[in-house]
């Protein structure tokens, strides 16, 4: 039996953040501390979850803003650690988890290939044999050689959806991508996902949007603040989520009648 590409076991994230709410500079920072008047409190992103993906699953994160799945997908990346709790993955990740990470903005759309695939782990001859194919799915055409600063935030997205996908993971993590971008491209970045699934790339998609969620992905996960409230087919998890947020809507409709 094959070990899963991913595996989280009872996994919990805490946050330190500081009471005193908003502090503007860092120098105000600096003085509070040496003056022990910056004080913390510890706040649970993640809460035991446990989940497992096997290979070639696609698998959808659910759940309102603040439910933690951003936080999921940094902790499957390792750019976070677990307070608690193992984070396992197997095989080589591609991540698209915050807009423009991995990418210097001064450089230009072609230098940043070669950038964000060094990041990646793959070298510079192995970029240069893939760069017209990312730039050819890109569509970026002759601003390809502009500055990334000069780039929309669909540009952005479309170019780092192309590097990611074009250097061969074997595990995929993406945060809100294809919110971004025209409908026909959204299309086409599908196309390609599903072309993962067959050839067993695993892949964890974050969305809002439920109707992409069951038309890409072969599993679900609902996070609410935190925890797992709901895992496994598609259409059972969603189904649960849309069932909470009725009931949640209904509560506050009471709550305002009442007022």
């Amino acid at each position: 039996m094959n070990e899963a590409s991913i595996e989280f076991r009872n996994v919990s994230l805490d946050y330190k953040l500081p009471t005193e709410g908003r502090i503007s500079t860092i120098k105000e920072w600096a003085i509070r501390r040496l003056t022990r008047k910056l004080t913390y409190r510890w706040m649970r992103a993640l809460e035991d979850v446990s989940f497992t993906a096997e290979s070639g699953v696609t698998l959808g994160v659910i759940g309102h803003n603040g439910a933690g799945k951003s936080t999921l997908l940094r902790v499957a990346a390792g750019i976070l650690q677990p307070s608690a709790g193992v984070a396992t993955m197997r095989g080589e990740i591609a991540p698209i988890i915050e807009l423009g990470t991995g990418f210097e903005f001064e450089l230009s759309g072609r230098e940043n290939i070669f950038f964000n695939g060094a990041l990646l782990g793959r070298s510079w001859g192995d970029m240069n044999e893939r760069v017209n194919e990312i730039i050819e799915f890109s569509e970026l055409g002759e601003f390809i050689d502009n500055p990334i600063r000069t780039y929309s935030t669909g540009m952005v997205v479309r170019l780092a959806f192309g590097i990611a996908t074009t250097v061969d993971p074997s595990i995929l993590l993406l945060d809100e991508v294809l919110s971004v971008g025209d409908q026909r491209f959204q299309a086409k970045c599908n196309r390609r996902m599903l072309d993962f699934q067959d050839r067993g790339v695993t892949t964890v998609l974050v969305s809002h949007d439920l109707s992409a969620i069951e038309r890409i992905c072969t599993e679900c996960l609902w996070l609410d603040h935190g925890r797992l409230m709901a895992g496994g087919p598609v259409d059972e998890v969603i189904s649960k989520y849309q069932v909470w947020i009725e009931k949640q809507n209904e509560h506050q409709a009471m709550a305002v009648s009442r007022s």
